[in-house]
């Protein structure tokens, strides 16, 4: 049993909570997820002591679904076992690539139990090489992309290993408050129609969601994709990822005979925690249409930095943040109809999300840790889902989709390195 420091024996589900859990279904479970890939001398009984002695610093995690229905809240699991939540799943023998990705995307099917907290550390493996996997599931309810990050340097990584980077994330924009009224009245038109623009055509991932996943992982050189993007476009590494995204989605339907696609529109989360924030759910978005007919890889980054930097200047993610909190004051209702609305497929076609992960190696029980990769759980509708992390010199992308509607998504991963391999060779030389 572990006990929880002296903290709030109940904390309210905020209304970003609410609109995380009411989007489960039969078939949508919710996960984001951490797939970390330790060193082969890993012991889980170690793991297990290591995070018996440093949960108490996360409180959160020991917390359950609770309350009532007029005032949900998360409380404390008096029953909480580490046992239930570190799960060791290592096989007799060596796995494949292939069979460790049929075991993780069976994971990522499977629902957390609601009876307790809504995590689960599951260890795989050994992989050929003798390395092991843990498959770190975490309801979105509970973390973001930027929680799953802080927990992971708090409970995960050693110590010792060096600094983790700083809580700012992808597409953070200052708020200056002086601004905000005359911002408001300028900008509010363009706004709505940059972030509430329908989609015409069918997205090639609006379908029926079933219960069965597919994953599939991409790993890049960061360094050289960052120079890259800058030498040829100005560009971040966020926008880096989008046209990695890009090129590869073009390169992926063209060979599954779709060429007639020209735009998809994407929905880009943006972290808006701070430095002293506590909550696990912090986010907000802007949608950017990803340039598909383009034939030139430079000009695709070029087209998808000018719409980042547009919808950064013009505080988009601010905005909608803003919008969706006073329609959670003045009627909890409404927001729920706005956030129906936003998952229609016609609003947005794909999520594509991007979040910092340590800059330097860490290691976990003294095992280093050799990739870092995150996941996160498709919605209705949206058989599709990427997600980047970066550690150290790598970006590690993440696909997770619906695996009877989308077909070869190994191909899909392999055409984001094939984009990103171009995208570097334009650097110019020295």
């Amino acid at each position: 049993m572990v006990s929880t420091p002296s903290v709030p024996e109940r904390v309210a589900l905020s209304p970003e909570d609410l609109a995380i859990l009411a989007k489960e279904s039969t078939t949508v479970v919710g996960h984001v997820g951490k797939i970390i890939v330790v060193g082969p001398a890993l012991s889980v009984g170690e793991l297990r002591a290591s995070l018996r002695r440093r949960i108490t610093a996360l409180p959160s995690l020991t917390r359950r679904l609770g309350g009532t229905s007029n005032a949900p809240a998360w409380v404390p699991d008096a029953a909480f076992r580490l046992h239930d939540h570190v799960v060791d799943a290592t096989s007799p023998t060596p796995l494949t690539s292939a069979e460790l990705n049929r075991q993780i995307a069976d994971l990522f099917a499977q629902r957390l139990d609601r009876g307790r907290p809504l995590w689960r550390i599951d260890v795989l493996g050994p992989r050929e090489d003798g390395s092991r996997v843990l498959v770190w599931r975490v309801h979105h309810a509970l973390a973001d992309g930027q929680t799953a990050v802080r927990f992971a340097a708090a409970l995960l990584w050693d110590v010792a290993t060096g600094p983790t980077p700083p809580a700012s994330v992808v597409g953070r924009t200052s708020a200056n408050a002086e601004l905000h009224h005359r911002r408001h009245r300028q900008h509010l038109a363009g706004f709505i129609e940059r972030e509430f623009r329908r989609e015409r055509g069918r997205s090639p991932f609006d379908g029926q969601i079933g219960a069965e996943r597919a994953v599939a992982f991409a790993t890049v050189q960061l360094d050289p994709l960052r120079r890259s993007a800058r030498a040829v476009a100005g560009a971040t590494v966020n926008d880096a990822v989008l046209a990695c995204v890009t090129g590869g989605l073009r390169r992926w339907l063209a060979a599954g005979g779709n060429e007639s696609l020209h735009e998809l529109r994407v929905k880009v989360p943006v972290s808006m925690h701070d430095a002293t924030d506590t909550l696990g759910n912090r986010d907000s978005f802007f949608y950017l249409g990803l340039p598909l007919g383009e034939p030139d890889p430079a000009r695709r980054l070029r087209i998808i930095r000018e719409e980042s930097v547009l919808r950064k200047t013009k505080h988009d993610a601010e905005e909608m943040d803003r919008a969706l909190a006073a329609l959670s004051r003045v009627s909890p209702r409404l927001r729920q109809v706005c956030d129906r609305f936003q998952m229609d497929p016609r609003e947005f076609a794909l999520n594509v999300s991007n979040v910092p992960g340590p800059a330097h190696p860490v290691s976990v029980v003294g095992q280093p840790v050799l990739a870092i990769h995150d996941l996160a759980d498709i919605a209705e509708r949206h058989a599709l889902r990427v997600a980047a992390v970066s550690y150290g010199d790598q970006l590690n992308f993440g696909l997770c989709a619906d695996a009877a509607l989308i077909q070869d998504l190994p191909g899909l991963a392999d055409a984001i390195e094939v984009e990103a391999g171009d995208l570097m060779a334009m650097a110019p030389s020295g």
